[in-house]
């Protein structure tokens, strides 16, 4: 069974970081583009950042640049959220999934939600004032 799990989240003073991780499973890893998003209630799925894990080319949402960066350890089929400068307003569930279809879309990575295949079920982050 295709699976991703994310893990890392938790609660954390604004100012702080986090690490969050993307463990993928049942699927050849180097194939796909690994993207993070992330989603408040009432509101529609944010991309942040993504990586195209054959070569690590990364894509970053303006929400997030010089904040969240994004890597990836293919040996053990993870990919990393690193968050820093938390603020409030980054409280949300945030999600990896995962895109084989984008070399055809003309990308490296997608920062689209409609496109991905396969979706972990999330960790909350909370990021308290």
């Amino acid at each position: 069974e295709v699976q991703l799990v994310e893990s890392g989240g938790g609660l954390v003073q604004a100012g702080g970081s986090l690490r969050l991780s993307c463990a993928a499973s049942g699927f050849r890893f180097d194939d796909y583009a690994i993207t993070w998003f992330r989603q408040v209630p009432g509101k529609e799925r944010e991309g942040l950042l993504c990586i195209d894990n054959s070569d690590g080319t990364t894509d970053y949402g303006d929400s997030v640049k010089g904040r969240f960066s994004i890597s990836s350890d293919n040996a053990k089929n993870t990919v990393f959220l690193q968050m820093t400068s938390l603020k409030p307003e980054d409280t949300a569930l945030y999600y990896c999934a995962a895109d084989r279809k984008v070399v055809v879309r003309g990308l490296r990575c997608d920062l689209d939600y409609q496109y991905m295949e396969y979706w972990g079920k999330g960790t909350l982050v909370t990021v308290s004032s």
